[in-house]
């Protein structure tokens, strides 16, 4: 049974809030402020810790910080009222706060939550406290009982299938399969047989019967992964299943009756493969009778230490390592970070440097370098004659990888790109509306052209552009791409058309064919071409 601490900070609500716990079949446990509060934490191990009274006393503090490790999780009884100072405690570790005086029987209503909410992430997988995820954890509560259909949208890695698995673990169906299949994976040729199975002999290499996925669910659950991938032509049968509750093997013709409950996830809004015409709307409401939107790690970065703490705990024991632990000023960097691979890149992080830990608390320099600056500062060097490359780059920096394959269908040399690297800036330049910034790097006497790199940032430089800076829209053909290119390095060789050849590592003879094809003026070709 969890057991909930309770301090005596404050002796009058610590009494009351005890009785009302026990009255309630609550496991508790009364801690003293003069006894070692950490000694008896690390030893009686509670689910929950109510700490009644001196919140922003720094030994307090500690304690609640070291819960993020310890497993436990803090609610605080706060003296304070300023809405500044309460952000502060919540940054500090306290999942709940409630100002006094208190209400016994609503604090014993939040505590019997917070308890039913650490069983459900024990049995889920879900880790976290913030608002977004605890919304994910009541309809799941909410749906497991049933059996329509549930569509679950999230970006890549923030866990869909273990809230498919949690649906089917909490259901009537949990003594029954579970079964799962990337529907993305699976070609299109093979993937009505792998869903509905086949006969013998009902295609070339059938050489005997096989049973599908939706046979093998049967009485269980089953959970098609990546459904917006799914074909046409198999659309039409997978809405008959829904609807009729049954289907035909490949080349069979009795109709096979199933009861199994099905679980759809997609990292794109299925809404928007409707809007393209790539899926049916027919099918589209048929599964998404019930929905639950899985937020990325981005939009929640409170549950960032208790994912931390998680994957740490596991991971110490997978590979047999001690950690130390990580940081405050660590921490703070991996809640900043925007996480793009969303929990399974935090995962593979945390167990790296379980793997890879120095032997003591991870300090900020151990981090990763991207993590280090945010994910803003993504350098991208990309070499070109003499100049530079400005581009309207969005946060995620969208147009700044495709300025970057443009150059790259050049066959620039990545190698010599990255010795070239180190020389030293000779100004920086950007839009000025802050969107981009980029740098140019002069070529080293004897050692080949000059260089840009370039990021998407926020603070503006309001300076002009290079002379010579290929300027590039977004929605600019790869071809225009080229030409400007070429024309850029013309310009810098004064019409060497060897040199530019040279410059742009490719041969004089695809060089001469490409300014036919772009129709490139003889000579040095104006600056008309850049703007």
């Amino acid at each position: 049974m969890p057991l909930v601490a309770i301090t005596l900070h404050d002796i009058e609500p610590a009494v009351r809030l005890n009785a009302a716990l026990e009255g309630e079949g609550i496991k508790t446990e009364i801690i003293s402020p003069l006894d070692d509060v950490r000694g008896v934490v690390a030893r009686t191990k509670p689910a929950l810790l109510v700490i009644t009274g001196a919140l922003t006393d720094p030994h307090v503090e500690a304690i609640v910080r070291e819960q993020l490790w310890g497993g436990a999780v803090a609610i605080g009884l706060a003296d304070v009222s300023d809405d500044a100072q309460l952000e502060k405690l919540r940054n500090a570790g306290y999942v709940e706060l409630h100002k006094k005086p208190i209400e016994t029987a609503e604090l014993v209503a939040v505590v019997k939550r917070m308890l039913d909410r650490r069983r459900l992430q024990t049995e889920t997988g879900l880790i976290g406290e913030s608002e977004a995820l605890r919304e994910v954890l009541v309809k799941i509560e909410q749906m497991a009982p049933v059996s329509s259909t549930v569509l679950i949208e999230g970006e890549s890695g923030t866990g869909k299938e273990l809230v498919a698995r949690a649906l089917h673990r909490l259901s009537a169906r949990k003594n029954k399969p579970f079964i799962g299949v990337s529907v993305g994976a699976l070609p299109e040729t093979l993937l009505e047989s792998e869903l509905f199975g086949h006969e013998k002999g009902a295609f070339t290499g059938a050489a005997e019967r096989r049973i599908g996925r939706f046979e093998l669910a049967d009485t269980g659950t089953l959970f098609l992964d990546e459904i917006g991938e799914i074909p046409k032509s198999t659309q039409v049968k997978l809405l008959r299943v829904l609807e009729e509750r049954e289907f035909l093997r490949v080349g069979g013709t009795q109709p096979i009756r199933v009861d199994v409950r099905v679980i759809a996830a997609t990292n794109r809004s299925l809404r928007s493969h409707v809007e393209d015409a790539s899926f049916r709307p027919d099918l589209f409401y048929r599964l998404n009778v019930l929905s639950i939107y899985l937020p990325p790690l981005r939009e929640r970065p409170r549950d960032v230490p208790h994912l931390v703490r998680k994957f740490i705990d596991d991971y110490s024991r997978e590979h047999d390592r001690a950690f130390h632990g990580v940081s405050a000023d660590a921490m703070q960097m991996l809640m900043d970070y925007p996480w793009p691979g969303n929990v399974r890149e935090l995962r593979n992080l945390v167990e790296s440097m379980v793997v890879l830990a120095p032997g003591r608390e991870i300090q900020p320099e151990d981090l990763p370098r991207q993590i280090r600056e945010g994910g803003a500062a993504r350098w991208l060097p990309v070499p070109v004659p003499g100049a530079g490359i400005q581009a309207a780059a969005t946060r995620d920096g969208r147009e700044l990888e495709f300025i970057l394959r443009s150059l790259l269908d050049l066959r620039l040399q990545v190698e010599d790109l990255k010795r070239q690297v180190g020389g030293a800036s000779e100004g920086e330049w950007g839009t000025g509306d802050g969107k981009f910034i980029g740098e140019v790097l002069p070529a080293e006497s004897g050692q080949g052209r000059p260089m840009v790199r370039g990021a998407a940032a926020i603070t503006p430089r309001n300076q002009s552009p290079p002379t010579n800076a290929v300027v590039v829209q977004p929605g600019t053909s790869m071809a225009d791409v080229e030409r400007r290119v070429i024309e850029a390095a013309l310009r810098e060789t004064r019409g060497n058309r060897r040199k530019t050849a040279a410059m742009l590592d490719i041969g004089e003879r695809t060089l001469y064919r490409k300014i036919k094809e772009y129709r490139i003026p003889e000579g040095i070709p104006e600056d008309a071409g850049l703007a």
